[in-house]
């Protein structure tokens, strides 16, 4: 079945913090929109899938339909953890109760709802953080890598950051702060119990610590603030490699993109004439409605 035979559309925006469904008809009504809790697939394979599914089940309950009604369904799946095409058949084969399936990174996702399905760019700064630009018809993703080895401009890397530095802190290998010594109460001050913590612990663990760093970084922290002022250039980083693309249009969306803006104002330096970030136009749930073949209103 293709997506204009099918009756309905639900688009997911699956991130390392929560996963948010929304479902429309195929000619663009909205149904019912739900939230579940984290569904990177690539950091909790199982129990990413687990939350898809209960969140799409809560917003067919809410629109009244039942789960029978799903192969009259068209899915956007606009996942965190999906890097690659293999990523993306593997997990459209999980759901092959749904009349379509098409699976791409939140990140495709977010770009599409950004711009109402035309071209642009995108930088998402939420638990995870990566550059996306659509051109002719083109993704092209940049960054995003994951929490090992990428995302310098995400809330798990400031979490992470600020508790390595705390640590060392608790040490004495480095002299303490405000924010060392706030961070380490979370832990009972104990170093041990730290390190036991960080043995399980996911990037969306390390993002809720971010709010802490942010929140001593405006009082001028001697560690806290060159953390924050990293996470700016490496989300400035990300826009500058969008411009040379010939991206003229970029928005910027995730958690992370409030409290960021005012220390990206004041790290931006380009003499170019555009604007920072343009605001988005649609979220990325609708955006995978729209990779889906869904309308809008």
């Amino acid at each position: 079945m293709t997506a204009p035979s099918c009756l309905y559309v639900a688009g997911v925006d699956g991130g390392g913090t929560r996963c948010r469904v929304r479902l429309r008809t195929i000619e663009g009504k909205e149904l019912a929109f739900a939230e579940g809790g984290s569904a990177n697939v690539h950091a909790d394979p199982a129990g990413a899938l687990e939350t898809i599914v209960d969140t799409l089940n809560h917003a067919f309950y809410s629109a009244g339909l039942g789960v029978d009604q799903q192969k009259s369904t068209a899915l956007g799946l606009g996942l965190a953890g999906i890097v690659s095409l293999a990523d993306g058949e593997a997990i459209r084969t999980s759901f092959q109760g749904f009349g379509h399936v098409v699976a791409e990174s939140d990140a495709a996702a977010a770009c599409l709802g950004a711009h109402n399905g035309a071209d642009g760019g995108l930088v998402i700064a939420g638990t995870g953080s990566a550059g996306f630009a659509r051109m002719n018809g083109t993704m092209t993703g940049l960054g995003g890598r994951g929490f090992a080895i990428s995302d310098e401009g995400s809330a798990a890397r400031i979490g992470w950051e600020a508790l390595r530095q705390s640590i060392q802190a608790a040490d004495g290998l480095i002299a303490s702060t405000k924010m060392t010594a706030h961070m380490m109460k979370k832990f009972d001050s104990d170093p041990i119990a730290v390190t036991r913590w960080a043995k399980t612990a996911r990037p969306s663990d390390y993002g809720a610590l971010a709010p802490m760093v942010f929140d001593h970084a405006t009082k001028g922290d001697a560690i806290a603030l060159p953390i924050i002022k990293q996470a700016a250039h490496a989300i400035l980083a990300l826009r500058a490699a969008l411009l040379r693309l010939g991206i003229t249009r970029v928005a910027l969306v995730g958690g992370l993109a409030e409290p960021l803006r005012p220390w990206l104002a004041l790290e931006h330096h380009d003499s170019a004439d555009l604007p920072l970030f343009v605001p988005a136009i649609r979220d990325a749930a609708d955006g995978a409605i729209l990779m889906a073949g869904g309308k809008m209103p």
